[in-house]
């Protein structure tokens, strides 16, 4: 099963930049007027590729044979079996054999880290008279499994869960299986860097004009 992991919120907004973006583009073109318009279509062609790179494309993809890492420039997959570990700081940190890949996404800020402490606490008690509410076992052990826990720290665990039973799979699978599992590997991301050439001719053309 196919899961994407991202930054929602800088998705959403990507997105949101894309439908100006079009708009902007489209008057530019309606009102073109030379250097003017070129240099203002520079500017919205490296913005909009930044927006791309760093906002839109990178993700966390969990694969049937492995995770795949989109960061920036630059994809990278990893087989389950080949995970070694699995960390979290800011960022998730992946180690395979003698090297690593950083997610950029998704990750976990200091204030989004404090506020999921706060969360294994409950509701304050406000008032002098207010009682507090009596929960199940149910909401307790929720809270207490919610607590101090981010959106980063629940993709690790993912990533951990499914790479220790890929080994566990493997070690009762015969020898050429085994050798069939898919290398370790990082390539350009072609998108990203085509994106980005898209907007140096932009601004390229931008400083001819002017």
């Amino acid at each position: 099963m196919k899961q994407v992991f991202r930054s929602k919120g800088a998705y959403i907004l990507a997105w949101l930049w894309v439908v100006f973006a079009a708009l902007m583009a489209f008057d530019l073109v309606r009102r073109y007027n030379g250097a003017p318009s070129l240099v203002a279509a520079a500017v919205l062609a490296v913005l909009t590729a930044l927006i791309y790179v760093t906002s839109m494309r990178p993700a966390t993809v969990l694969l049937e044979d492995g995770v795949r890492v989109r960061n920036p420039l630059r994809d990278t997959f990893v087989p389950w079996v080949r995970i070694d570990d699995v960390r979290v700081s800011h960022a998730i940190l992946i180690e395979y054999g003698e090297q690593s890949v950083r997610c950029w996404t998704p990750q976990s800020s200091a204030r989004e880290r404090a506020s999921a402490a706060r969360r294994g606490t409950g509701a304050p008690r406000r008032g002098r008279f207010q009682t507090e509410p009596v929960r199940t076992s149910g909401e307790q052990a929720a809270l207490e499994a919610l607590a101090g826990r981010t959106h980063a720290d629940f993709v690790a665990q993912q990533l951990t869960e499914r790479a220790e039973r890929a080994r566990r799979t493997a070690q009762f699978a015969d020898a050429p299986a085994a050798e069939s599992v898919p290398v370790p590997g990082t390539t350009w991301s072609w998108d990203a860097v085509a994106a980005c050439v898209a907007a140096a001719g932009f601004v390229v053309a931008a400083i001819i004009a002017s």
